[in-house]
């Protein structure tokens, strides 16, 4: 056990402890774990880019090319907002906005290989924090973690409406 895992022990029992059912309570747990472990990461990993800025050019990565109203919906942002972050993300060179062959009116925003280089950059220094953190659990940590992925990986796919 780390210096550290009494408080970790007292603050979950203490935000977990008002639940009636093992089910609510493991999900308060997990809740809280993977916010605190996504949080440590934004801070830990002083990304250059802010958490929308970065959402909408992997959200860009993986769908993309999009127009601007479908990425506002999909970060759950109104096109005014969007239409600010392309615009700082243009700036920078980590997009390409190209005109919509279906829409002369329309533009498609796609990730430029400076944005995908930023991504890459973003995406290994997160794994080299986790690593690090990796590396403080014990073998029986590991492995728990390890065998819990599948699940968490589950936990992950959208329902489906």
């Amino acid at each position: 056990m780390g210096p550290n895992s009494g408080r970790a022990d007292a603050a979950t029992t203490a935000v977990t402890s008002r639940f009636e059912t093992p089910d609510d309570e493991v999900a308060a747990r997990l809740r809280l774990a993977v916010g605190r472990l996504n949080r440590r990461i934004r801070i830990d990993g002083s990304e250059s880019l802010p958490p929308l800025q970065l959402s909408t050019l992997v959200t860009v990565e993986q769908l993309g090319p999009l127009r601007l109203s479908e990425l506002a919906r999909r970060e759950g942002v109104t096109a005014p907002t969007m239409s600010r972050v392309l615009s700082t993300l243009d700036e920078q060179g980590m997009v390409r906005r190209a005109p919509d062959p279906g829409d002369a009116r329309g533009v498609l925003v796609s990730v430029s290989e400076d944005g995908r280089a930023k991504l890459r950059e973003v995406r290994n220094q997160r794994t080299a924090l986790i690593s690090r953190r990796l590396d403080r659990l014990d073998a029986e940590q590991r492995a728990a973690l390890e065998a819990a992925l599948p699940a968490l990986e589950a936990l992950i796919v959208p329902d489906e409406d």
